[in-house]
C-alpha cells in the first residue's frame, strides 16, 4: 500500500463513531462505485461488446477479486 492510501488515526476514529449502518451503507455505495467504475473500464476496452456481455465480465472480475 501506497504512503498515501494508508488509513490516518482520525479516519479510523471517523469509523468508529459511526453506527454499523452507517459503516454498512458506506461499504455498499463503494461496492456500487466500484462496479460502476469497473464497467465502464470494460466497455472502454471492448466497445464492441453488448451491455450483456458486459455486465457478465464485470461479475467475472468481482468473483474473482481478490484482496
Amino acid at each position: 500500500m501506497l504512503p498515501d492510501e494508508q488509513t490516518t488515526p482520525e479516519q479510523y476514529e471517523a469509523l468508529r463513531r459511526m453506527s454499523p449502518g452507517r459503516r454498512l451503507a458506506l461499504a455498499e455505495q463503494l461496492y456500487r462505485t466500484a462496479r460502476r467504475l469497473k464497467t465502464a473500464w470494460v466497455c472502454a476496452q471492448h466497445p464492441d461488446w453488448t451491455d450483456d456481455q458486459v455486465r457478465r465480465e464485470v461479475t467475472r472480475i468481482f468473483l474473482h477479486a481478490r484482496s
